[in-house]
């Protein structure tokens, strides 16, 4: 009996551009639970927050990352149920 095969996720990857900017990124996309995503130049006041290409505040981050699902509101149908 074989094993099934389990399915490769992509690696987070960290790209740093030779003008200092750094980039997180995930199967393609902007994306860091570890902080910024984009640090452009270097400048850690320029940072920028990322979670599967969507950008967000630094406020908007951390409640995503203390969620842990990273779905944002519009899209969460949990909360869509709590309208009705």
């Amino acid at each position: 009996m074989k094993k099934p095969k389990k399915e490769k996720w992509p690696k987070p990857q960290k790209l740093k551009s030779p003008d200092g900017t750094i980039v997180h990124y995930w199967d393609g996309k902007l994306h860091s639970w570890d902080g910024p995503a984009l640090i452009p130049e270097g400048d850690r006041r320029k940072r920028e927050y990322y979670i599967h290409g969507i950008q967000h505040t630094e406020e908007e981050w951390k409640e995503a990352k203390r969620d842990g699902n990273g779905v944002p509101w519009s899209k969460n149908p949990s909360f869509k149920e709590r309208q009705k």
